[in-house]
Formats: C-alpha cells, sequence, structure tokens
C-alpha cells in the first residue's frame, strides 16, 4: 500500500507540473514561441517586413484531370507584413503580384493563362490581397481579407503559420511565414476547360493559393 500511494503521489506531481508548463506555454506570444534560444523577444520581432523575394514565392496548385496538382508561380510581386507581437489583432498583411509573370514551366501554357480564358492580363495586370482582419488562433494566425483577381473581389481568409524568427550576420531580423487557403476559379471569372467523359473536370474549380514567405524586417529611418 505504501508503495502505491508514493507511486500515485509522484503520479500526481507530475501532471500537476506538466498542467502548469502547458498553461504557460499557451499563454507565450507567437514571437517567445518561435524566439532563437532567449535572444529573440516579442518587441523584438514586432515591426514591418518586406517580402524577401529572393527566398520567397506566391504560388498556386491545381488538378489536372483529377489525377495530379500542377504547381505554378508569379515571379513578379512585392508585399509586406505589419508584425504587432503584443496584439495580433493589429497586424496586417498586404500584397499583388503581377498576372504577366505566371510561370508554370511549359511557355505555351503560360502565354495561354495570360489570355482572356484565363487571367486576361492586359486588362487585368494584377493580382492583389489586403487584409481586414488577423486574429490568433493557437500558435497560428488566421487573416482575412480582401482579395482581388480579374477585376472581382472576394473576402478570403489564409491560415498563417509563423514558422519564426531569426537575425541575420548583419543583425537584420527575418520572419518565416507559410499560408495556404483555397479558392474557386470560376468565383473570379476563370471558366476554361471542359469535363472529360466520365465527368471529371479536365482544370479543377478550387486552385490552391500557397505563400512560402521570408520577409526582412525595414530598418527604422
Amino acid at each position: 500500500m505504501k508503495k502505491n500511494s508514493f507511486l500515485l503521489s509522484l503520479a500526481l506531481i507530475g501532471l500537476f507540473i506538466f498542467a502548469g508548463f502547458s498553461t504557460n506555454a499557451d499563454n507565450l506570444t507567437i514571437a517567445e514561441k518561435f524566439a532563437d534560444g532567449d535572444k529573440i523577444k516579442q518587441d523584438e520581432a514586432a515591426g514591418n517586413y518586406n517580402f524577401d523575394k529572393a527566398h520567397s514565392t506566391i504560388g498556386f496548385r491545381v488538378k489536372h484531370f483529377g489525377l495530379v496538382d500542377v504547381p505554378g508561380y508569379f515571379r513578379d510581386f512585392t508585399g509586406t507584413i505589419n508584425y504587432d507581437a503584443k496584439d495580433m489583432k493589429k497586424s496586417a498583411v498586404v500584397f499583388s503580384a503581377k498576372m504577366t509573370s505566371v510561370d508554370t514551366g511549359v511557355a505555351p501554357r503560360d502565354e495561354h493563362l495570360r489570355k482572356a480564358d484565363f487571367f486576361e492580363v492586359e486588362k487585368f495586370p494584377d493580382m492583389t490581397f489586403k487584409s481586414t482582419k488577423v486574429e490568433k488562433k493557437g500558435k497560428d494566425l488566421l487573416v482575412t481579407g480582401d482579395f482581388t483577381m480579374k477585376g472581382v473581389t472576394k473576402q478570403i481568409t489564409f491560415p498563417f503559420t509563423v514558422v519564426g524568427f531569426k537575425k541575420d550576420a548583419k543583425g537584420g531580423m527575418k520572419m518565416g511565414v507559410t499560408a495556404e487557403t483555397s479558392i474557386n476559379r470560376r468565383d473570379f471569372g476563370v471558366n476554361y476547360g471542359n469535363n472529360l467523359p466520365d465527368g471529371t473536370p479536365a482544370i479543377s474549380d478550387n486552385i490552391a493559393v500557397v505563400l512560402q514567405l521570408e520577409c526582412a524586417m525595414q530598418k527604422a529611418q
């Protein structure tokens, strides 16, 4: 009996300790959770960041014949993240991409994508997103905003994952973010493509919009 009571006491103590650590972790800010050791605090992580085009991509995936996902990218883009580590609701995300820069690795297909069947780039040269609301969800963010493509604006939500923060060799702050959401291309007037004999769409209606972003904090003026 004494041995069993001792083991039960140890188990209860361990449970209380684990619960205490879990509660503390849940209360940490995103910046603190992803701190580089104990060197990066939330105040250091807060600020305005520019997308680093050399280490970032704005792209998409579309299923072809219901079989495989075909990827594509927009090579010419800009964007900023205003990251408020203390109050995520004050954070903001803005980005735009030049539709003529679409790149799927197949030149004839890219030329077709620039035509009226798809993006109609001469009439609608830019794809844009401007956040209207940022919410914290666990260690991630839900970023809702106005997404405009081919002259149509719809409200969409990106689940943003803040991968982490690092300082480069010159002391500049870097921020890593990944995000992915789905849009229906027909909502934006992109209706090209027929069904196969068995009814499978040659081009899926749902398109994954994918962001892989490394961002650099703007230097104080």
